[in-house]
């Protein structure tokens, strides 16, 4: 059971679900979003898809503090007519798959302390409202999300969700995709991270393959490092396209095939080039 659970379990509602109490927020956690925030804009500028820029932007988040979800909620709903909700940690399968197939957006509220600025083991306020919150406020984008809850709650009951936790791993959370001035960063695990936003586009060693659904799906991935691989999408429209439709077939296609590796490369792979190294930021 995680910190969170045990400090507001009996708040928690059937659907997991809570308040936020942005209220009961010290000044230090507000202070370590204005670090965590000023960090990562620094780093971000030339690194992340402008649609995540204009997203942080349209919202009003910015290095004040933690926002109140209300607030969010409102401007979010208003644009793409998603809502954010608050959870207490970690929540079920069904439970995650169900609140994003009805556009709601699962949070916690609690913040890493000093000593977790670089790495923790559970998505925290700054990763879940920093890092996937922005790319709500596109139209495209927020439709995916929303499908892939729906193929979530279908994948739980045929007991596929291996094969579509890597498709959420390799897009909505390590996602990269390609522009006209070069690759750029829309997943939330490298967008709220100091250390893999540089070298998820500059460093020689990661793959980057271009998105191919059956290979993701077969593709396993880190949970202890940074990525071996990252898949780069050519646009939200292709991957709202290559997803929105019912993984049955694909499902019975990978029970009879084996997983790649996280660093394997295939002769059909296409791969893409790193970016020329930018200014990293301190």
């Amino acid at each position: 059971m995680t910190q969170g659970y045990r400090d507001h379990a009996a708040e928690i509602r059937d659907d997991f679900t809570r308040d936020q109490h942005w209220e009961k927020l010290t000044q230090e956690e507000h202070a370590i979003w204005r670090f965590l925030f000023e960090r990562q804009a620094r780093i971000l500028r030339d690194r992340a898809v402008p649609a995540f820029i204009d997203g942080l932007s349209g919202l009003g988040i910015a290095a004040d503090g933690v926002p109140e979800f209300e607030r969010l909620s409102d401007v979010l709903e208003k644009t793409t007519g998603w809502r954010i909700v608050c959870v207490p940690g970690l929540v079920p399968d069904d439970v995650f798959f169900r609140h994003l197939s009805e556009r709601r957006f699962p949070s916690t509220s609690f913040i890493r302390t000093r000593e977790q600025l670089d790495y923790l083991q559970e998505p925290d306020v700054f990763h879940d409202i920093y890092g996937h919150v922005p790319l709500l406020m596109n139209p495209v984008f927020a439709d995916y999300m929303q499908a892939y809850g729906q193929a979530g709650l279908r994948a739980d009951a045929r007991h596929c969700l291996h094969n579509l936790a890597r498709l959420y791993w390799y897009t909505v959370e390590f996602g990269l995709i390609a522009t006209d001035d070069g690759l750029r960063i829309y997943g939330s695990g490298i967008a709220s991270s100091k250390g893999e936003s540089i070298y998820a586009l500059e460093d020689r060693r990661p793959n980057r393959l271009g998105f191919d659904l059956r290979r993701v799906m077969r593709t396993r991935y880190r949970i202890d490092d940074f990525q071996e691989t990252y898949f780069v999408i050519r646009s939200f429209e292709e991957l709202f396209e290559e997803t929105a439709q019912d993984f049955q077939p694909i499902y019975d296609e990978m029970a009879s095939a084996g997983d790649y590796g996280p660093g394997d490369v295939l002769p059909e792979d296409r791969l893409y080039q790193p970016n020329p190294p930018g200014a990293e930021a301190a």
